[in-house]
């Protein structure tokens, strides 16, 4: 790997890698609070509205780790770059999407991109920022994150309620494109290997494969064609497990990830976390307007509430995480983030307002303890030229707990509602289907606790 004198402004990268870590957010935030409008205008049913998020999060998953190996090759502007312009292109053909199939499918050709761009972002944001101020630069990128999570329902509300739904589209659009632009301009750069490698080619085919199919079989679940999935996904996974360790040049270095016991009990942390918290702001946003029977707009400002505070809070903690056992601090953040899914179990169709704000309060602030020490303990675990590796590995784990997430959220709506479009007449099963979302979410996360807990005492022996 190249260990040159970096040509690149680290300020201004900063500025262009956080831009390109809200695209994501803002979009998957604003579009939660238009899917009641977006299943109207194109007549989608309960469930098909739930793969209208899902699309976009599977081929990101499937495809962060084959992008990263290929950028480690080729160099990483070229991938993040050309990803951020598919995302781009894709983005304004959502906005133009006239039937549920073609918003699905340009969702999913858009998360090619979005596998492109975050497969090299944090790398090449790590490689270039000293590691004495490493925490705190991806503190500025969590907090980055958070808000445009908090703008992305207040502002996905009134562009929905004023304008339309195709709007929140061609707004992401015109915002990857400055960080097309900006990126072209200031990334001077290309961080690539000196070494001629291969592309696994074979082990990058395999991981797709099992990965698609353990994701979507998830999604299939309670049919039998679910378990067949998953079955079928295990099983193609534990090959691809074996293959790659006889790979000189694999896509997915399985020896780091079974050697590094930090780096993967902390990648393991990032994957039950988002999967026992993506699901929540889908489910809310359906709740508060199918049920409570909100605005776009007013719904916005109750969701914004757990953004505002993860952006304060991860600030603070990534700071923190440079200063103090980073693995403490995700935990604590992981044990606030179950108390808080504790309490969204109790919701019913008259439940106040204002409680669902406190809760939202309690998530937010567990979330922001969380995700920057986690980053900080992930990216710190491996060596400089792991650091691609580690950042798409981190990606791959977070898209691959927030599609497990809407999982368990389409699993809960096709058992208790069915696929059928959501009207008065099913505000009951909604609710309960939102219900059993948010118990098996705590059990994951109460796992997740545990599983950083025993992270910390193994840490501590040794």
């Amino acid at each position: 790997m190249t260990h040159t004198a970096s040509k690149t402004n680290t300020g201004t990268l900063l500025f262009i890698i956080c831009l390109a870590a809200s695209l994501v957010p803002f979009m998957g935030s604003a579009l939660n609070l238009a899917l009641p409008y977006i299943n109207e205008d194109l007549s989608l049913s309960a469930v098909m509205s739930g793969w209208v998020p899902t699309s976009y999060m599977l081929s990101t998953a499937i495809l962060q780790i084959p992008f990263a190996r290929m950028a480690d090759m080729v160099g990483r502007r070229k991938v993040f770059l050309a990803g951020v312009t598919i995302l781009t292109i894709f983005s304004v053909l959502s906005g133009f999407a006239t039937t549920g199939v073609s918003l699905i499918i340009y969702r999913f050709l858009a998360g090619i991109g979005s596998a492109m761009m975050f497969g090299t972002s944090t790398a090449i944001l790590t490689a270039s920022v000293p590691n004495e101020k490493r925490g705190q630069a991806l503190g500025v990128i969590a907090a980055t994150v958070y808000f445009s999570l908090a703008a992305g329902p207040f502002v996905g509300g009134i562009l929905t309620q004023y304008f339309n739904w195709h709007s929140i589209f061609f707004v992401s659009a015109a915002l990857s494109f400055i960080v097309a632009l900006g990126g072209y301009v200031i990334i001077k750069d290309d961080w690539k290997e000196e070494t001629k490698t291969k592309f696994d080619f074979v082990g990058s085919l395999l991981f797709v494969a099992g990965l698609s199919s353990l994701i979507y079989g998830f999604s299939r679940l309670p049919h039998t064609q679910g378990f067949i999935l998953i079955g079928l996904g295990v099983i193609v996974l534990l090959y691809f497990s074996h293959y790659e360790k006889k790979q000189e040049y694999p896509v997915f270095n399985i020896r780091i990830f079974l050697g590094n016991r930090v780096f993967r009990l902390s990648s393991l942390s990032a994957l039950i976390n988002y999967s026992a918290t993506f699901a929540i702001s889908f489910m809310l946003s359906l709740y508060l307007q199918y049920v409570r029977g909100l605005s776009p707009r007013d719904a916005g400002l109750i969701l914004i509430t757990q953004s505002v505070i993860q952006a304060v809070v991860s600030l603070k903690s990534g700071r923190l995480s440079d200063k103090m056992s980073a693995t403490f601090l995700a935990s604590l953040g992981m044990a606030i983030i179950a108390l808080g899914l504790f309490g969204l179990c109790f919701i019913s169709e008259t439940t106040n307002l204002y409680y669902i704000g406190a809760i939202l309060l309690l998530l937010g602030l567990g979330f922001g303890i969380f995700s920057s020490p986690n980053t900080n303990i992930i990216m710190s675990s491996v060596e400089r030229e792991y650091y691609g590796f580690a950042s798409a590995t981190m990606g791959t784990m977070r898209l691959v707990g927030q599609a497990f997430s809407m999982g368990i959220a389409i699993m809960a709506i096709s058992i208790f509602i069915g696929n059928v479009k959501i009207t008065p007449a099913v505000h009951t099963e909604l609710i309960g289907s939102m219900r059993i979302t948010f118990i098996i979410c705590l059990a994951l996360c109460l796992f997740g606790v545990y599983a950083s807990l025993v992270r910390e005492k193994r840490k501590e022996v040794e």
